[in-house]
């Protein structure tokens, strides 16, 4: 029997549109795209290429928690670029919010994103 339950954290952005922070199925939770929002302020971080990439990992942090896992319970990632110049700085963020293993991943430059953020990030977590 499937079982379909909305994952909701007041730690990370509300939805800006028609979708879910996440949407947890059984045992895996398929995490809704992450810009670099502050969920307190649904501002934009702009300051910095790596500042947006921090705030996206936290957002996505918070709602893994939400889901009852964390960081490392990932099992897959897409990262949306605007550019594929800042790849190397993906990888060097990620090793500071992961252990090895590391999920799988896919990583893409794409002409533009919500709010025109430099980073977007979603995932599938496995608990």
């Amino acid at each position: 029997m499937v079982t379909k339950t909305v994952i909701n954290t007041d730690k990370a952005p509300a939805a800006i549109g028609t979708y879910s922070q996440a949407v947890k199925v059984n045992d895996i939770t398929f995490i809704s795209g992450q810009i670099p929002l502050n969920p307190k302020t649904m501002e934009m971080v702009t300051s910095s290429f790596e500042d947006q990439c921090v705030q996206v990992f936290e957002n996505l942090k918070a709602i893994a928690e939400e889901a009852g896992g964390t960081l490392n319970d990932l099992v897959k990632i897409t990262v949306l670029l605007s550019d594929l110049k800042y790849f190397a700085q993906v990888n060097e963020i990620m090793e500071k919010y992961f252990d090895a293993p590391y999920p799988a991943r896919a990583a893409y430059a794409v002409k533009a994103l919500p709010k025109d953020a430099d980073v977007e990030i979603e995932a599938i977590l496995a608990v």
